[in-house]
């Protein structure tokens, strides 16, 4: 009787892609992805087809019109002469921003309501659990839209920071808070400001350094230098003498009622103010229980090991307890990162002009392009979130449990 499997040294015959348990799943393989290829391309050139037949053929011509709409919140030069290719990227950087800025104040709040999470003092634990159930149970736009309200109706008017009240109303005569937004100093860069930029950027990377070799020397002999101090130092220090030695190439513009409204500075509409307050308190909840689960995945026989020999709670939790459930956190944290990130889109309702504000809002109505829209806007939203979870598994890889 033949066997499955051929002996060494026969010739190939065809038959074998099916009965010879060395090549029959790769045929398997091969003629699945054939027929997914040949069904993906039917839907889509039967989708062509049937547009063209309605004079609807996909044409990206439009970006390069213009898009004939402002953009209230922009970081680069825009107006309403400005292609919708422009006004695309202007929602993409809003996008960004947004979920920048709540990644990194929902990760702060996340880990320190985690941790606060199990504190022995009931109070504080009761606390942050009714801050938990209170934030993720209830819908992320209600509290978008409850964090816009109180803005404008809590916080002044600018008229009120005329004459005799302009400086009581100031936050330290440089930042004002009104019902419009937000305003803070902005940064002006004069003559001879690039050294103290370059000398601030090898600060930064100065600071990696140290603290790499600063781990590396605590590992081998035990010693704890002071990492956060001599990296402020490091931080501030260099760039400051730069800047002084420079003449203060770099200074501040302040803002300044002229009218009706603040002049220069920067201006943070309420509408990016709430809508990143409330992502991020949103996404703080469902972190924190992440910090929660990956701290008691460790064993308690480790924080007891660390306390007998004489370290404190918190160099325990620092440096025992949170790199290890570290493994346990990063990935479902890659999970909320992407929800902050998706959840964005609901920008729209307090007047953000994010991506789907520009390309799937305004530039999909004037120009009634909804599928080219649709497809880039759902192209781009995946390009971000390949980004973030590239980005965070390089991380989990870098600090996940290694053998020696």
């Amino acid at each position: 009787m033949a066997m499955a499997d051929q002996p060494a040294g026969k010739s190939f015959r065809l038959s074998m892609l099916l009965y010879d348990t060395r090549y029959r799943s790769i045929t398997i393989q091969v003629i699945m992805l054939t027929l997914f290829v040949i069904g993906v391309w039917w839907l889509i050139n039967n989708m062509y087809t049937n547009l063209a037949i309605a004079n609807k053929a996909p044409d990206f011509g439009f970006l390069w019109n213009p898009s004939g709409y402002d953009i209230n919140q922009h970081m680069i030069d825009y107006s309403s002469q400005s292609t919708n290719a422009r006004a695309w990227l202007v929602g993409l950087l809003n996008t960004l921003l947004v979920a920048f800025l709540g990644c990194i104040l929902a990760t702060v709040l996340g880990v320190f309501i985690g941790v606060l999470r199990l504190s022995k003092n009931w109070i504080i634990s009761r606390l942050m659990t009714v801050y938990i159930e209170t934030f993720r149970n209830v819908p992320v736009l209600l509290w978008i839209l409850f964090a816009n309200s109180i803005f404008i109706d809590t916080l002044p008017q600018p008229k009120t920071f005329r004459g005799e009240n302009a400086t009581s109303h100031m936050l330290w005569d440089a930042f004002a808070f009104t019902n419009r937004g937000f305003y803070i100093p902005k940064p002006t860069f004069g003559e001879g400001y690039l050294p103290v930029l370059i000398v601030f950027a090898l600060s930064i990377v100065a600071i990696f350094i140290f603290r790499k070799w600063a781990y590396k020397r605590q590992e081998a002999t035990g010693e704890i230098l002071p990492v956060f101090w001599i990296g402020v130092g490091l931080f501030f220090i260099p760039a400051i003498v730069t800047q002084l030695v420079m003449g203060s190439p770099i200074g501040l513009e302040y803002p300044a009622l002229k009218g009706f409204n603040f002049k220069g500075g920067f201006h943070l509409r309420n509408s990016l103010i709430s809508l990143w307050l409330a992502l991020s308190l949103y996404t703080a909840a469902f972190i924190a229980e992440a910090v929660r689960a990956g701290i008691m995945a460790i064993n308690k026989g480790q924080s007891e090991a660390a306390a007998a020999l004489g370290l404190r709670q918190n160099r325990v939790m620092s440096l025992v307890v949170l790199p290890q459930a570290l493994r346990v956190i990063i990935p479902p944290l890659i999970s909320q990162y992407l929800n902050l990130t998706k959840n964005s889109s609901l920008a729209i309702a307090v007047g953000y002009m994010d991506l789907t504000g520009t390309l799937g809002g305004i530039t999909l109505n004037q120009t009634g392009r909804a599928l080219e829209c649709i497809l880039l806007l759902m192209l781009t939203y995946l390009a971000i979130s390949l980004t973030i979870s590239m980005v965070m598994n390089i991380y989990n890889n870098s600090v996940k449990l290694k053998e020696r």
